[in-house]
């Protein structure tokens, strides 16, 4: 039994108001229940779901101690009362759920109980197959993932050794996923293959294509994988980075030392798998290609730089860094040839204003970050295009063009 007293910020409140906020793992249904059989209390008496609250009054609350405990994803099941499961398949071992669009398969950062896996946990511990207590470490859990905006099969294992063989089999490429999408207009081939991959800004719901993916060798889908695991768990991450030396060798940066950052997205950027992260340390955002990232793990560690984050519009970030090079943040104006408008809205997104210049030419001014591969974009088009100012970025373009030409003097 715990009990409440009532402060003046407080007071004036419902009853079952006051207590869904003060013990938000009670679920809805419960708080209701303990209300009307009086395990709930109002100074030492039964009292209606409607009664106003008054300062120094003292709530008894006789209910179980897990209720109490602070909401976290590992408990949100608690706050289940009726689960919402669409089951297609169930025994022993697994769940085959049909989850429906619009919802989550596990908490997107803040916590939320109205997930997937939260609504199968509870299933499974209001049936008596799941004890939460009574296992030290096992809870059940999805083997697969889908995007809150997709509906589709999500398999859930129900005991550790169901989990292990359905890892291993997904690992392995045993376990095929097929998509079906709805598509705005004809497409000009009744069959093919897409080269491009998805992105998505979950802090703008916004799914964008960026250039195609060249094939990837084993160990950088379990680098995927776990970054899309701290992620999943609001962690940061640790892991050794690396370049490449003329002789092919890996030659670490830092030594060989550990880079500490809170993962929040995944993008494709030239055929490459990058990971934009938090870099507490410096207090930036940065990116890393996830090919070069050795020895990841998931720290017990909270993530940060969620503000950093929210403000950053992925799809700009991947439009303004060219290559995934760094360089100074720069407002550019550009001049074009009229022939280039389709590459030009390409790289610059549709929302890019492009003013005409004459009869065959016209002038775009973006956001970008200057660096050589920003140069060698413009010099890719001859002389249908060149960088108008402002004058110290033409100047650095220039510099840049005699020292490639100095090199076939």
């Amino acid at each position: 039994m715990k009990e409440l007293t009532v402060r003046r910020n407080d007071a004036g409140q419902r009853l079952d108001r006051f207590v869904g906020k003060a013990v938000p793992l009670l679920p809805e249904t419960l708080l209701q229940k303990y209300i009307r059989i009086k395990r709930i209390k109002l100074n030492g008496k039964g009292a209606k779901r409607d009664t106003r609250l008054s300062e120094g009054d003292v709530l008894s609350l006789y209910i179980n101690d897990e209720f109490f405990e602070k909401p976290r994803e590992e408990n949100a099941y608690l706050k289940v009362g009726k689960p919402r499961i669409n089951i297609v398949y169930e025994d022993e071992n697994i769940i085959l759920a049909d989850k429906k669009p619009g919802v989550l398969c596990h908490s997107a950062g803040a916590w939320d109980y109205n997930t997937l896996i939260a609504n199968i946990q509870a299933y499974l511990a209001q049936k008596g197959e799941w004890d939460p207590r009574g296992e030290n470490s096992f809870a059940p859990a999805l083997c697969n993932r889908i995007d809150r905006n997709t509906g589709g099969i999500v398999i859930a294992a129900k005991n550790a050794e169901a989990l292990r063989i359905l890892n291993d089999k997904i690992r392995d490429r045993e376990i095929e996923k097929y998509y079906l999408c709805a598509v705005q207009g004809k497409p000009k081939q009744p069959r093919g293959r897409l080269e491009n991959y998805l992105f998505k800004d979950a802090a703008k719901n916004q799914v964008y294509v960026k250039n195609r993916i060249k094939t990837m060798n084993e160990s950088i889908y379990y680098n995927v994988d776990e970054i899309h695991t701290g992620i999943a768990r609001d962690c940061r991450i640790r892991f050794r980075y690396f370049d490449y030396t003329v002789s092919k060798e890996r030659r670490f940066r830092r030594d060989g030392g550990y880079y500490v950052v809170s993962p929040f997205a995944l993008t494709w950027d030239d055929e490459n798998y990058y990971l934009v992260a938090y870099d507490s340390e410096a207090g930036i955002i940065k990116h890393f290609r996830v090919d070069k990232m050795l020895d990841i793990g998931i720290l017990d560690e909270a993530r940060d730089g969620q503000e950093s984050f929210a403000a950053l519009d992925m799809a700009e970030y991947a439009k303004k860094v060219f290559g995934m090079f760094s360089g100074r943040e720069e407002r550019v104006r550009m001049r074009f040839d009229n022939q280039l408008v389709g590459a030009v809205l390409d790289r610059l997104g549709r929302e890019a204003m492009l003013i005409p210049d004459g009869e065959s030419c016209f002038t775009v001014t973006a956001q970008v970050e200057v660096s050589p591969q920003f140069f060698a974009w413009i010099s890719g088009f001859g002389s249908l295009a060149r960088i108008v100012g402002p004058d110290h970025v033409v100047q650095a373009m220039r510099a840049h063009a005699a020292e490639v030409l100095a090199m076939y003097e």
